[in-house]
């Protein structure tokens, strides 16, 4: 619904609004970052904090379980060919699989907080990705590390997206494939929908195959 009301808005202007992940090359493309944190239903106390304020173990496991299935999940995230245009050096993306506190240049930011607040973003969902299923991966992650109590890496305070190895997938059918050999997700999502969504995008991908694009006519036509 937001989406729609943005573009009507956009035409009554006589302009045009769009959520692709990477619309102009050469510049930055548009993210959904996701803000996430855990409540307990019975006491409303965010699980991410200990009474006295510190960071819990709970916290900690949730930063792990993203690290480590994260980019397994990603392409309920970004979900089609151009979103992982997006995800390269100098672009202001994420490239890895790093956390730090408020450090804009990880994939999982936590920002400066009061403890009831403390929670974790997620700043690799890109604007093109349905949101409902973005979030849905995204909490699942941060739930598998919380009950396989996964440790996270340390956090890092440098600058971690502009050089180094990319530790994403690096296109669709990568991503793809990924996210079906992950037995959680069948667990957690059930193997209908993986086997599916997997599908589906496979599909996607078959379609843009047949499509030549100008980087092919121009590097290759008349060059190879």
């Amino acid at each position: 619904m937001f989406k729609r009301t943005i573009r009507e808005a956009a035409l009554g202007q006589d302009i045009y609004a769009t959520f692709m992940a990477k619309p102009i090359q050469g510049q930055p493309g548009s993210a959904m970052h996701i803000h996430q944190s855990v409540v307990d239903t019975a006491t409303g106390r965010n699980v991410f904090s200990n009474e006295d304020g510190t960071a819990s173990e709970l916290f900690h496991y949730f930063l792990g379980g993203m690290q480590r299935y994260v980019p397994k999940a990603l392409l309920m995230m970004a979900p089609y060919v151009n979103s992982y245009r997006r995800l390269t050096y100098g672009m202001g993306a994420p490239t890895n699989t790093a956390w730090g506190f408020d450090n804009r240049t990880t994939a999982f930011r936590v920002p400066n907080s009061d403890p009831a607040g403390r929670r974790v973003e997620n700043r690799l969902p890109s604007s093109d990705a349905n949101p409902y299923l973005a979030i849905a991966a995204s909490l699942a992650c941060g739930y598998l590390g919380m009950v396989g109590a996964i440790n996270p890496g340390d956090p890092t305070d440098q600058t971690v997206n502009e050089d180094g190895e990319i530790e994403l997938p690096r296109g669709l059918l990568e991503a793809v494939a990924v996210f079906e050999a992950e037995e959680h997700f069948k667990e957690v999502f059930s193997r209908e929908f993986v086997a599916t969504y997997a599908g589906v995008k496979r599909g996607e991908h078959e379609t843009f195959m047949q499509v030549i694009s100008p980087w092919e006519r121009e590097f290759l036509l008349l060059q190879v």
